[in-house]
């Protein structure tokens, strides 16, 4: 569950710190983050020059047919990547609820909304206590599912853009605008959250890093996580469930 350093002692006297880390992240969730991240990361840039076309810009790029033939091959590889990925993240989570394993740390629940409300509390002065999380706290909670339903609204709307003539078979010719527009918006939102809010929130402002580490630190768990570390460090020592409550309440 967690690991700790091990450390001689002459290392100990010339004050190297032993610190203890723990799993944050599975190898396959940090893969799946990967793909997800390149694969996005490349619609993106794939994607902004075809919805600004008449940006100088974007004429830049797309100067010739070459180009943009090349632009929407690579923008439809990376959609394929990213379609495979969650593909597989959706089939592996229906396994483990076959299996009753799926664990439950990423569903909202009622504690999340009194959570948000304590944290605008704290945040505006009008309460000193700050609240304290499990695995996941509400912001985690609202970035992944945030980001889940627009990828999943993303690909129904991009496949629709992708094969207009099959998709006018059986649906009003109208839906290829309108997919169109929402492709775009959608893409340009999840943009704006990833780059303003996900990536400086998480990556540059507390230097996260365990996405792509798989761990984080005692002191990290101790301060985001506080619940969640007092619970890992009860099953490593095996603390009576008599104590949990006192120890929560501390």
């Amino acid at each position: 569950m967690n690991r700790e350093l091990n450390m001689d002692k002459s290392q100990v006297a010339k004050g190297v710190r032993i610190e203890r880390t723990f799993e944050r992240f599975s190898l396959g969730q940090r893969w799946e983050h990967l793909l997800i991240l390149t694969s996005v990361g490349a619609l993106i840039l794939t994607g902004l020059p075809q919805k600004y076309r008449a940006a100088a810009w974007s004429q830049l790029i797309l100067s010739t047919p070459e180009r943009v033939d090349l632009i929407r091959q690579l923008h439809h590889i990376a959609a394929v990547v990213l379609l495979l990925v969650v593909f597989y993240h959706l089939g592996h989570n229906l396994y483990l609820l076959l299996k009753r394993e799926l664990p439950g740390d990423i569903f909202p629940v009622k504690e999340d909304f009194r959570d948000g409300w304590g944290m605008i509390k704290y945040l505006f002065f009008l309460s000193e206590d700050k609240p304290v999380y499990w695995k996941y706290n509400f912001e985690q909670k609202f970035t992944y599912w945030f980001v889940f339903l627009t990828l999943g609204a993303m690909g129904v709307t991009g496949i629709i853009v992708w094969f207009p003539i099959q998709v006018t078979q059986f649906l009003p010719g109208a839906i290829i605008p309108a997919a169109k527009l929402a492709h775009s918006t959608e893409a340009i939102v999840l943009t704006i959250y990833i780059v303003i809010w996900h990536v400086y929130h998480v990556h540059i402002e507390r230097l996260n890093l365990s996405m792509f580490t798989g761990r984080l630190s005692e002191a990290e768990m101790q301060e985001n996580h506080t619940l969640e570390y007092k619970r890992m460090i009860m099953e490593k020592e095996n603390i009576p469930e008599s104590q949990e409550t006192k120890i929560e309440a501390d």
